[in-house]
Parts: structure tokens; sequence; C-alpha cells
């Protein structure tokens, strides 16, 4: 494959991705930094010395090591089989070599999990009790009552510690699938820190817009509690 034609491959993939048109997959890819020479597209989560110590390499070890193995045009499927093949470590830590390399060779966009999709989360500290925050939630009339415009219909099953919830939004041609919602309340003194999880979202520009959604949502609980108070 020519250098052209690699890179033309390149585009396509982001476009899928990310969802954006190809003239601004196109550009960010000519403005990343290049990979190789030291730079990277995005940082992994984890430090160069917790990934060395846990499984006996660096970051750019990796990078070299999975490149000269099944290479960037692998699947994460591909890559995760060809590491485990060789690793002393727990799968786990596998998954996070992989998840790690994408993100430094831009494969791989921050909050993108394997199937293409992206993870967001936000979360915020409330004046009330966790079990004060769960009845808000759960019993009160249900998330459905405080979650404007969305339909949250359960997936887990009552009394879990994190609910889950399909999220749909009425449109002019019917109901839109907008991915699943995660709600985690853990106990911080006497008060409690709400989280929301959303998964399953397309492209990075909705991840986004549902980051500053699910932002707001908790600023006017927090506000709505201080007026309760």
């Amino acid at each position: 494959m020519t250098t052209q034609e690699s890179f033309k491959r390149r585009v396509r993939e982001r476009m899928v991705r990310t969802g954006e048109r190809y003239a601004a997959a196109r550009r960010h890819l000519l403005s990343a930094p290049a990979t190789g020479a030291g730079g990277w597209v995005s940082e992994p989560e984890l430090s160069d010395q917790r990934v060395r110590e846990a499984t006996g390499l660096g970051w750019d070890e990796w990078v070299a090591d999975i490149d000269a193995g099944p290479g960037r045009s692998a699947s994460h499927p591909e890559i995760v089989a060809w590491v485990t093949e060789r690793a002393t470590f727990s799968g786990w830590w596998v998954q996070t070599v992989v998840v790690g390399y994408e993100r430094i060779t831009g494969i791989r966009l921050p909050g993108q999990m394997p199937d293409g999709t992206f993870t967001i989360s936000r979360s915020r500290l409330l004046d009330a009790d966790r079990q004060t925050v769960r009845a808000r939630l759960l019993d009160d009339g249900g998330p459905d009552t405080l979650v404007p415009g969305l339909t949250l219909v359960p997936r887990s099953r009552p009394g879990v510690k994190r609910p889950r919830f399909t999220l749909t939004e009425s449109g002019p041609d019917g109901d839109v699938d907008q991915g699943v919602l995660m709600l985690s309340t853990d106990a911080v003194g006497d008060r409690c820190r709400l989280t929301a999880t959303h998964e399953s979202i397309p492209t990075a520009a909705e991840a986004d817009q549902w980051k500053k959604f699910w932002a707001e949502w908790l600023t006017a609980l927090a506000e709505a509690d201080d007026q309760d108070r």
C-alpha cells in the first residue's frame, strides 16, 4: 500500500470512529503530532512507570513491539490476542496495554470503546446522604421525572448499587436510541457523590454534547437540593 493510500485509509477509519466529514478528519490527522519520533497523539490513562512495573515494558517499547507485530491496521481483538500470547500478566493489564497503544497512536480517541462508541462520565457532590439521593432517583417517580426529554428504561435488577437504563429521546419520526446511562451513588461522609456514566454514544462530537448535558443536569440537581434545605 502506498503512503497516500495508507493515509486515505486512516482518514476513512477516523470518519467512522468520530462521525467527522472527510475534510475534518483529514485536517485532524495532518495536524496531529507524529508518533514514532517521541510524539503521542493522546496520553494513555496510566503513567509509563506504572505500566513498566506491571508489564516489564514502558509505553514507547510497547508501541514499537505492537507496531512490529500486528501493527496499526489490526483490529482491537487481534492486538489483544497478540499481546495475550506474550503476556505474563493479567487480562486487565493486557487491555490496559492495548488501549494505551491505541490512544498513543491515534487509533482510539479518548473515551472511545473497542466497538467505536464513546463513554463519558460526569459527577457532582450533593448536599444529601446517599439514601436520600437514591430514593429521589429511583423511588420518587424514578429518574424520568428528573431528566427532561429523555425516557429511561431500567436494564438492571432493582436494588443494584449502579443501576443502568436504556436512554431514548422522542423525535419527529419516533423514539431515538441515545445509549445507556449508569447512575452511581457513593457516600462521602454525610453527603453523596452522584456519577452519571453515559455509554454507547456513536460519535466524539455527540460525546462532547452529552458531557455538557450531564454536567448541567448534575448542577441543576445540586441547586435544587440547596433550595430545599
